[in-house]
């Protein structure tokens, strides 16, 4: 018999953006900006042929969580892959921004919840999608500067590549699961720019050992390990709003120490096995195969941040 938990809670992979929130809210309590009866499109898309999408794969407003106020920006992976680009990408700097304005006040928020999923920018606004990357960097570090945390949620089929993995290292806390997947630079970029030999994007397993979430909570890429279902998410969601560092010159510099200290540690490495040993696996061949329970145990075992549910 399938435990009840799991009947309740879908995956966070396999859900739609609409349903992550759904999942993620209080009951009855969001309240989208721009929805898709505003019918606010991309008007490029039409130039390619290419059908547009009444929300342009974002979904932008605010709700409770815990019954303490929060915004939501949630990318829709599936559509033209949740990038960013000109409308989408103006609804997510509109929303921060709006954040900022009101902190402080009674219609502020106590935090940001950015469920990315990304392939980065919309190559047919690229233009339009690397300012909207750019002005979303800004407006999060607005956001941050005026006490609010930036909470990013990373579990989707399309990951948070290119402009979605700088934003994602902006926040003031990463939660990720086993699906979800960090990158500047994506695997079929790297392959068409240096061959297959260099990086297989086919390869789904070494896929995974580079830019996965399991990887990236043992580097410190990501701050917290959930199970990839919605309520695990949710519960990582409500505390790691209260467990985000303050935004300081002190917190920035110890994160650039941190940095340089793993790219001293670990520049050399040719695949991800090798960084696992080196930083004191027993056995770091067994880490993808493990599951999340015993992977939650290691990292109980090595101290590192994790929402177990």
């Amino acid at each position: 018999m399938i435990p009840e938990e799991i009947v309740r809670s879908p995956s966070w992979y396999e859900s739609s953006a609409r349903n992550r929130i759904t999942g993620l809210l209080d009951a009855e309590t969001f309240r989208e900006i721009l929805g898709p009866a505003e019918r606010v499109m991309s008007p490029h898309l039409e130039l390619f042929d290419l059908p547009p999408a009444f929300d342009d794969g974002v979904i932008v407003g605010r709700g409770q969580l815990d019954g303490k106020p929060v915004a939501i920006i949630a990318q829709e992976g599936q559509f033209m892959g949740g990038t960013f680009a000109e409308v989408s990408g103006a609804k997510i700097v509109g929303l921060l921004r709006a954040v900022t304005a009101s902190a402080g006040t009674p219609d502020g928020v106590s935090a940001v919840l950015l469920l990315l999923d990304t392939g980065g920018v919309r190559l047919q606004e690229a233009n339009a999608g690397e300012l909207a990357v750019s002005e979303t960097v800004r407006a999060l570090l607005g956001v941050r500067a005026a006490g609010i945390p930036v909470v990013a949620l990373v579990g989707g089929r399309a990951g948070a590549f290119g402009g979605g993995g700088i934003v994602t290292a902006c926040c003031s806390h990463v939660v990720i699961s086993e699906q979800g997947r960090i990158s500047v630079t994506g695997p079929e970029v790297i392959e068409t720019n240096k061959g297959a030999e260099e990086f297989d994007s086919r390869d789904r397993a070494l896929v995974w050992r580079i830019t996965g979430g399991r990887s990236r909570v043992l580097l410190g890429g990501a701050d917290s390990y959930v199970k990839g279902d919605v309520a695990s998410f949710r519960a990582a969601a409500a505390r790691s709003r209260n467990a985000a560092p303050p935004f300081t010159l002190e917190t920035m510099a110890a994160e650039q120490d941190r940095l340089e200290k793993r790219l001293s540690s670990y520049g050399d490495c040719r695949d991800t096995p090798e960084i696992w040993a080196r930083a004191g696996l027993a056995d770091p061949a067994s880490v993808p195969d493990i599951d999340d329970d015993a992977f939650l145990a290691l990292l109980s075992e090595r101290e590192i941040k994790h929402d177990a549910r």
